[in-house]
């Protein structure tokens, strides 16, 4: 992999990761661009201890433009975009509509592929270790930037979910303090190490291995499942066999199996749906693909697990699962397609040999 560091013409960073060595990034940014300004800041709730995010500016972000006007395919003659370069391998640069900056994180945009029509799941096994590479690089990186505690990786991908450009990308966002979810899985590991003196992370993935009924797709290196008590309609999790606290700790082998297994995975929601009411294809499966990492300085860093969690909000063909009265509202819940089934489905559409 060879990276290549540049600016665009606003002062935010942006960084080429190519395949090749022989690659040279030199074109410059011509675009008239102002500094940006944000305002964004971090506000506490006393009554739920969670952190909110206001960043007022994020009002006028570019939202759905047409695909000749896509900020994240390469540029071309007579326009263009955040990208100066006219092809690229995959490309990170800073937001520049962030919702964390400054003294309060910072958010970041991973383009994956320049092919605007393309998702993840076509991407090759070599383009998808190059993103894993990217992720990995940007999570060190990151790391070191003064007071950032958690690095997150993640995909939010289709309309549905409210994403606001249709070209194949993903974010980072590394936050200023520990998220609560993450606050919750360390509160759960600590009082399951106090209670069993285990690690609750190795029994989860050793349960579900020795159930079987809620395994997805095995690997040598890697498990994805539906857990046990999954949110979503299809919910998978997906695990590496040796546990590491975060991206940067996975081995050779690990890194090796990735593509293989996370592709498959990503092309079998794509395939939950298909032969619905009209027996046809469906539309792409909208979805949410989230790397939990250890935060940077918990006491229970090399305790906690690296997984990724990879989620839909369609539960059934042209219909979708909205967060009302009990799970917006108590934050409970309840889930319309038991756990069993949904692996059974993804076990059904695996791909043809």
């Amino acid at each position: 992999m060879k990276k290549t560091t540049t600016r665009l013409a606003d002062g935010r960073e942006l960084i080429y990761y190519d395949s090749r060595d022989d690659v040279v990034r030199d074109t410059p940014d011509p675009r008239p661009l102002d500094p940006v300004a944000t305002a964004s800041e971090i506000r506490h709730d006393r009554l739920l201890g969670d952190r909110v995010a206001v960043a007022s500016h994020r009002q006028a972000r570019t939202y759905h433009p047409p695909a000749d006007a896509c900020p994240l395919c390469p540029s071309r003659e007579g326009r263009d975009s955040e990208i100066p370069a006219a092809d690229y391998d995959v490309v990170v640069f800073e937001n520049r509509f962030p919702s964390l900056a400054g003294d309060h994180g910072r958010c970041e945009v991973v383009c994956f592929t320049p092919d605007h029509e393309a998702s993840f799941a076509d991407l090759t096994e070599e383009q998808a270790a190059l993103v894993l590479a990217a992720w990995t690089d940007r999570t060190a990186e990151l790391s070191q930037l003064p007071g950032v505690e958690q690095v997150f990786c993640f995909e939010n991908r289709g309309r549905e979910i409210g994403v606001t450009l249709g070209h194949p990308h993903g974010q980072i966002y590394a936050y200023p303090f520990t998220t609560p979810r993450t606050e919750r899985m360390l509160r759960s590991l600590a009082a399951h190490r106090e209670t069993t003196g285990g690690n609750l992370f190795d029994e989860v993935v050793a349960d579900e291995l020795a159930d079987g009924r809620r395994v997805v797709l095995e690997g040598e290196h890697w498990v994805a499942f539906v857990p046990y008590a999954a949110h979503w309609p299809y919910e998978v999790h997906l695990y590496p066999r040796r546990r590491v606290p975060d991206l940067l700790a996975l081995d050779d082998a690990a890194r090796t199996e990735f593509p293989q297994v996370y592709l498959e995975v990503l092309r079998r929601f794509d395939r939950i749906f298909d032969g619905g009411e009209d027996g046809q294809a469906a539309p792409p499966t909208p979805y949410i693909a989230a790397w939990h990492q250890a935060p940077l300085r918990a006491a229970q860093r090399e305790e906690f697990a690296l997984h990724l969690e990879l989620f839909t909000i369609r539960r059934t063909s042209g219909k979708l699962k909205f967060l009302a009265g009990s799970e917006s509202g108590m934050n409970v819940f309840i889930n319309d397609v038991p756990p069993e089934a949904a692996a059974e489905r993804l076990r059904e559409v695996a791909s043809k040999s």
